[in-house]
């Protein structure tokens, strides 16, 4: 297979994936990204991808070289080790940063959770009803209506707690 004729626009394929996927991935990592920054990293990723295997095609000499010098082989090693490695369960599960707070106002009892919500109980029990959840009393808590499955509560506290409004 001759890709050369194709060489114009591998490369740039290349660069132009890896400059998404960069800039993309350390927004994530910074928690910074924004609209379909995280979209972006996760499906055109696969540009970069098929960009990688074209170049490597293109260059199957030079890479087949890499394999052959020992700085090569223990970079491909280190990698090959750290990508194992990253296989292997954390010790213990870890809950993404809302999740506690999320928690807590699900365990409030339901006249402090029209309280944050800055609703009266008696529009914060019409919400739940028109949800699809019963209170009996405004000692329940959300938890105890919509169970422990924090989408579930994040849901439910979403349609409660009306947006800031500037």
């Amino acid at each position: 297979m001759n890709l050369n004729p194709h060489r114009p626009w591998i490369t740039p394929l290349v660069i132009g994936a890896f400059l998404l996927s960069a800039v993309t991935g350390v927004l994530m990592f910074f928690h910074l990204d924004t609209g379909l920054n995280k979209l972006a990293h996760e499906w055109l990723s696969w540009a970069m991808l098929a960009g990688v295997c074209l170049h490597v095609l293109l260059n199957l000499t030079a890479f087949k070289r890499y394999f052959f010098t020992a700085t090569g082989r223990w970079v491909i090693l280190a990698f090959v080790a750290l990508l194992v490695l990253s296989f292997i369960p954390a010790a213990k599960p870890s809950k993404p940063p809302f999740a506690s707070p999320v928690q807590a106002l699900a365990r409030a009892p339901l006249s402090v959770l029209a309280q944050v919500a800055g609703i009266s109980t008696e529009d914060l029990r019409s919400k739940l009803s028109a949800a699809g959840f019963t209170a009996t009393s405004n000692q329940q808590s959300l938890q105890d209506l919509v169970g422990r499955d924090l989408r579930r509560q994040i849901q439910i506290l979403n349609r409660i707690i009306p947006p800031n409004q500037p």
